[in-house]
């Protein structure tokens, strides 16, 4: 397998017709912890949603797992999503679901049969981020905290390549938002590649990491020191 997760080369990425960032040039190497910052309408989310395919790229090079986003099919777009987790900022829990069964949804969603092995499955992730003994519970009896926990171990029901957290911490508090972000540096340190998009630089210096900034429809790498 390539070294390289991802890989972006001139791409110019459009949201309803317009331009948000031009000329970026990025490399993912497998294992690696990358932040994305920047203001609210810099490009963050546009960035995050042309590397899962919610926005089409047309402008550039761009390969995600080794999918070409130029040359992607819709078709396609399932499979290069099962090899990607992503975690939201509002969770995406299924309300009226229970912790088990939102799992339980997204494995048969991606071809899962087997209920014993689909159930082991579901408390290997939960146990990874500390919520294996919330299985029953439903989303509104748990906290803002532990809903991000359980959408983080849904992210990695079919062991993704790649995580993709897009201001993950951003409906939390500053103390719940360091314990999600312990979770996810422990993943990362288990091998798996995780890119987040963040306004929060409180957390960007308790967990330094590499960080790119969106500003003035570019992208570029910044010293930890300076954001």
């Amino acid at each position: 397998m390539s070294q390289s997760v991802l890989s972006l080369k001139n791409v110019t990425i459009y949201q309803e017709g317009k331009s948000i960032l031009t000329e970026v040039n990025l490399e993912v190497k497998h294992g690696e912890f990358l932040y994305i910052i920047g203001k609210t309408g810099s490009g963050k989310s546009s960035l995050m949603k042309t590397l899962y395919a919610d926005l089409p790229l047309t402008e550039g090079e761009g390969s995600v797992v080794e999918f070409n986003l130029a040359t992607l099919k819709e078709d396609d777009i399932p499979f290069l999503r099962r090899k990607i987790g992503i975690v939201f900022q509002d969770f995406k829990l299924l309300p009226d679901r229970s912790v088990n069964d939102n799992m339980f949804f997204v494995l048969k969603a991606t071809g899962w049969t087997n209920n014993a092995e689909m159930q082991n499955k579901i408390d290997e992730v939960l146990a990874k981020v500390g919520m294996r003994d919330f299985g029953k519970k439903m989303p509104h009896q748990l906290s803002g905290g532990e809903q991000q926990r359980v959408a983080i171990a849904r992210a990695l029901l079919n062991d993704p390549e790649l995580i993709l957290a897009d201001e993950p911490t951003g409906n939390l508090d500053p103390q719940t938002s360091g314990e999600v972000l312990e979770v996810l540096k422990s993943i990362n340190a288990n091998g798996k590649t995780i890119i987040m998009a963040t306004h929060d630089y409180a957390l960007l210096m308790k967990f330094p990491s590499k960080t790119l900034k969106c500003e003035d429809a570019k992208i570029f790498e910044v010293v930890q020191r300076t954001v």
